[in-house]
């Protein structure tokens, strides 16, 4: 049932995201109160206007009205059960879960509670984003033929983060997967893929790399071509090109974006992106403010859990192609639980 009046919400995890998205919350309107909690609790208390509980259960106790996790993503699956157990709508930062067993097993109870969950792709909610999608939506770009997608960060994680990530394709570049999905309207339907550690050797200790690119085909025929990097001296980058029979667009490639050019009389960009936050922050507030609006009255999910498992499988497919060195087909993977349990 739809909230009435303005809303209690708990935040679990105020590292830099959750602090953001609880002082998001405070200024919101149709919240009343925000409650927070984390495994510091030292970092909750920093959170100025929130009130803090000393765990996920109390907070849940304390009666609220929603529930927005932000912690780690190993924390996700168990927070996102005590929201169904409780009926409470629940806003997941991605990924929701590393492994398709996991992320099913939560679709099943949520379903089964019948609870709201909206899973944080912000670029879903980037005004470039939804341009492009508007722009693909209503033909202007006529048959549409390739796509180029980027996302570069700035200087690599820490190794304590790598550790848990589930690999570049999993942490960084589903993003960029979830948003071909999103702007296109169309499914990834093969992946090739490949990476290689290029500067931070430790990445090889956990299977991993700091450099990958990816060709997609999607369902309407288009192919894409992704990268991702872990070093941009310039910033950070994230880009969407779209080239079409009618007319091409881009997303990110403004005065801000970090990428000099160096031919002549091309002035270079001005305060490029720094982090993920100077590029998304309005995109951050929006998702929020979706996400409020459909507690509140009763509306869709701006991204349910179907949608969050679209963008693993295709981030899993890609995993197996690096591995493989061969394309993969997303339906093989899409099916691979069903099949093994029979």
């Amino acid at each position: 049932m739809p909230a009435t009046g303005d809303l209690h919400v708990g935040v679990v995890g105020v590292g830099r995201i959750g602090a953001f998205h609880a002082r998001t919350l405070l200024g919101l309107e149709g919240v009343g109160a925000v409650s927070v909690t984390d495994v510091l609790p030292e970092r909750a208390w920093r959170v100025a206007g929130a009130s803090v509980a000393e765990s996920p259960t109390a907070l849940v106790e304390r009666g609220i009205d929603a529930l927005v996790i932000a912690t780690t993503t190993a924390e996700h699956a168990s927070l996102l059960r005590l929201a169904a157990a409780v009926g409470l709508p629940a806003f997941c930062e991605k990924p929701v879960a590393l492994d398709l067993a996991t992320l099913d097993s939560i679709f099943e109870d949520v379903v089964h509670a019948g609870t709201l969950v909206q899973v944080g792709y912000q670029r879903r909610f980037d005004a470039g984003y939804r341009a492009a999608r508007a722009a693909v939506a209503d033909g202007r770009l006529g048959t549409l033929l390739a796509l180029r997608a980027a996302t570069h960060d700035p200087v690599p994680p820490s190794e304590e983060f790598i550790a848990v990530s589930g690999g570049i394709f999993r942490d960084l570049l589903i993003h960029d997967f979830d948003a071909v999905r999103f702007v296109t309207g169309s499914e990834i339907v093969e992946v090739y893929a490949d990476g290689a550690v290029r500067e931070t050797r430790w990445f090889e200790g956990y299977g991993d790399v700091d450099t990958a690119v990816a060709v997609l085909r999607l369902s309407g025929g288009a192919l894409a071509i992704v990268s991702g990097a872990r070093r941009d001296p310039l910033g950070y980058d994230v880009r969407l090109e779209l080239f079409g029979t009618g007319d091409s667009v881009s997303v990110g490639t403004g005065t801000r974006a970090p990428l000099r050019s160096v031919e002549p009389a091309v002035d270079p960009p001005s305060e490029p992106y720094r982090n993920f936050m100077d590029r998304f922050e309005g995109a951050y507030r929006s998702e929020l403010a979706a996400f409020v609006d459909a507690v509140r009255h009763g509306g869709p999910s701006a991204c349910p859990l179907e949608e969050a498992r679209a963008a693993l499988v295709v981030a899993l497919a890609a995993d197996r192609s690096r591995a493989e060195r061969r394309p993969v087909s997303i339906e093989h993977v899409a099916l691979a639980r069903a099949t093994s349990t029979g």
